[in-house]
């Protein structure tokens, strides 16, 4: 392993986040799931990245769960789209966090997904 991006690796976080001022979220909301695409060495650094990302967005997060990388996500039997795929890669290639999907939550959301 010469290069150091040769050790990266992209992991799936689904990031709950509070509200904050200026957050951009939308009006009404009480905060927001949101599908990221991190690369990291390991799952706690694209952790570590992420939140601190999320934090100079001016958003409040407070839970973060962890997917694992394409390959365990695929072991596990889960269904990865192209286009997904085509995020996880580019978060790799940039060494950035992708936030591929927001999904606001509003007073009266009882948190489980249909």
């Amino acid at each position: 392993m010469t290069k150091k991006e040769s050790r990266q690796k992209v992991f799936t976080l689904l990031v709950e986040v509070g509200r904050n001022d200026n957050d951009g979220l939308p009006e009404g909301s009480t905060g927001a799931a949101l599908m990221c695409y991190a690369s990291g060495i390991d799952e706690a650094e694209a952790v570590r990245e992420t939140v601190a990302i999320l934090k100079q967005a001016d958003l409040a997060p407070l839970d973060v769960s962890g997917y694992g990388t394409l390959e365990e996500r695929i072991a596990e039997g889960h269904d990865i789209a192209d286009d997904e795929k085509e995020l996880m890669q580019r978060a790799l290639e940039e060494n950035s966090v992708i936030v591929a999907q927001m999904t606001p939550f509003f007073e009266g959301d009882d948190g489980t997904r249909h």
